[in-house]
């Protein structure tokens, strides 16, 4: 039973003036600089230029995560661009469920 003996006058003082110096030294080192963010854009570059197609052409097997890593943009835009190639038959599906598709570049692209 019982608890803790309370702290002595002195005790306490010193406690309090350590907090103050730690919040003053808080203070002045002010703000830390803001994380540098990735820019992240909402178009894709067109289906002629040459980067795209030899960019895919390397990949063995292209991915929306691959896609979006690669080009810097969201992997929703990357899968309904997949979409689009695989219609205009520049990539085709090799495997997908509902989660992940897997695509592979065809032999025109």
């Amino acid at each position: 039973m019982g608890g803790g003996k309370k702290k002595g006058l002195s005790a306490m003082e010193k406690a309090q003036r350590l907090k103050e110096e730690k919040e003053k030294a808080g203070r002045k080192k002010g703000k830390p600089a803001p994380s540098k963010k990735v820019s992240i854009t909402y178009g894709f570059p067109e289906v002629d230029d040459e980067t795209l197609t030899s960019e895919l052409g390397k990949m063995k097997a292209v991915t929306p995560a691959a896609l979006a890593s690669a080009f810097n943009i969201k992997v929703s835009m990357a899968e309904d661009y997949l979409e689009s190639l695989q219609k205009r038959g520049l990539v085709s599906l090799v495997r997908g469920c509902e989660r992940l598709k897997i695509y592979k570049p065809t032999a025109a692209s």
